[in-house]
């Protein structure tokens, strides 16, 4: 249990600077672009997600023996589409249905997702022990 709330430790340090990323984009592309914020949501979720591949395969979870680095990157691909969809479906609804504020939703989109990323990547890629 003990090594799983360090992995979660982990995960949640790499998942803020993500989530910085993500927020900071989803600020510049919809104010100062004036983009739809589902796009701008899409476009600056896309650009985290690179961030916290290197950083979530290098510092919390370890690689799967037998799986090749391709492989791996093409499942957290696949995990970080169920995830974007699941936040862009947080974001509308918050919006559309509850009007809040779309930089308020998207904190509770993070939360969703994040919770979704650890228990999705932890079945799926981790290797059983945390990193290093």
């Amino acid at each position: 249990m003990k090594k799983l709330i360090q992995q979660f430790i982990k995960f949640a340090g790499v998942g803020a600077v993500a989530f910085v990323i993500d927020y900071g984009f989803l600020v510049i592309f919809t104010e100062l672009f004036g983009i739809n914020y589902l796009i701008s949501a899409t476009l600056s979720f896309t650009i985290s997600v690179i961030f916290n591949y290197v950083a979530s395969m290098r510092y919390v979870f370890s690689h799967k023996e037998g799986m090749s680095r391709r492989r791996e990157f093409i499942i957290f691909v696949v995990l970080s589409v169920l995830g974007l969809g699941l936040n862009n479906f947080c974001m509308y609804a918050g919006v559309e249905f509850f009007h809040i504020h779309y930089l308020v939703t998207k904190i509770g989109a993070t939360v969703i997702v994040a919770i979704f990323n650890f228990v999705t990547r932890k079945i799926f890629l981790d290797g059983g022990d945390s990193a290093d």
